[in-house]
């Protein structure tokens, strides 16, 4: 009897301790209204609660998918707050997906990756995020039924595993960043990075831009097309339900007179958690498809 009362502590015990975990991506709504309906909806009930939608699209040339990347005068204050790296917490994703027959909205989980991104420095931010969740659950239960279900990965991860995270030994962390040019000033970057984005043979989608105010941070998030592209590996690891739709874009960015990109081993895996090693090992070669694309901006 001992045994057995010792067995349920410890079992109630750990559903408590994952209860306490993050998980990537929030389930907000299922309707049955389709893509083009709920987008209407999503996007005024976003905006009239002061959430600036920055760019959309549909990813992987996917029309089942859609996504609405925003900011918000929370990021924007966070991200001015702590700087450099963090600039890559400026834009969150809201993604609509449709699949089984229903049409899912869901948005990246604003506590995962604010702890991801802004690390120690995360309970500095905190209350920003706090304000952003309020304002995001607000836009949802204005547009429908507000499920609130964390999903992407089984267990979750703490804020202390997130704030060191990667996915395992040897595989970069959130500041093994990849530099992909340096240039001999904030503005020189800019518009480079601008004039090679309207390049006609490029496999890049420029989505949108978001400037931190007072800082030489810009933040840059693109489409990526072609045989190498979304296309090629989006079906290969977003293979569970609901869909991890709100994974992409990719961002760029740049930071004083650098041009940075997170690492693809750890923006999937951050994106991903739970993926096998036998699913990463289909997309080996993806990290440096992303890096190769991404370098046609700074060439």
């Amino acid at each position: 009897m001992k045994i057995m009362k010792l067995l349920l502590f410890l079992a109630l015990s750990l559903n408590w301790v994952n209860a306490q975990n993050l998980k990537p991506y929030v389930l907000a709504l299922e309707t049955t209204d389709n893509i083009a309906e709920i987008k209407d909806k999503l996007s005024i009930n976003l905006q009239q609660n002061g959430i600036e939608v920055v760019g959309q699209y549909q990813p992987a040339n996917d029309a089942n998918r859609w996504i609405f990347i925003f900011t918000s005068p929370e990021l924007k204050s966070a991200v001015k707050e702590v700087g450099e790296l963090t600039g890559f917490a400026a834009s969150l994703r809201l993604a609509i997906t449709s699949e089984n027959g229903k049409t899912l909205v869901s948005y990246t989980n604003p506590v995962y990756w604010g702890n991801a991104y802004f690390r120690k420095d995360f309970p500095k931010v905190s209350s920003n995020y706090t304000k952003l969740s309020s304002k995001l659950e607000n836009a949802m239960e204005a547009t429908g039924a507000f499920k609130n279900l964390a999903f992407g990965s089984e267990k979750g991860l703490s804020e202390k595993e997130l704030r060191k995270y990667h996915y395992m030994f040897a595989m970069p962390y959130f500041d093994d960043t990849i530099e992909l040019a340096s240039f001999n000033s904030y503005q020189t970057a800019i518009n480079t990075i601008e004039t090679a984005a309207k390049e006609k043979n490029s496999n890049l989608e420029l989505l949108y831009k978001i400037e931190i105010p007072g800082k030489d941070l810009a933040l840059y998030g693109f489409g990526i097309k072609g045989e190498k592209g979304e296309a090629k590996f989006l079906p290969i690891i977003d293979i569970g339900s609901p869909k991890h739709t709100a994974f992409l874009p990719y961002e760029v960015l740049v930071m004083g007179n650098e041009v940075h990109m997170l690492h693809g081993r750890y923006r999937i895996a951050i994106a991903f958690p739970d993926l096998t090693m036998g699913t990463f090992s289909k997309i080996m070669s993806t990290p440096g498809d992303i890096e190769d694309s991404l370098m046609q901006l700074v060439k």
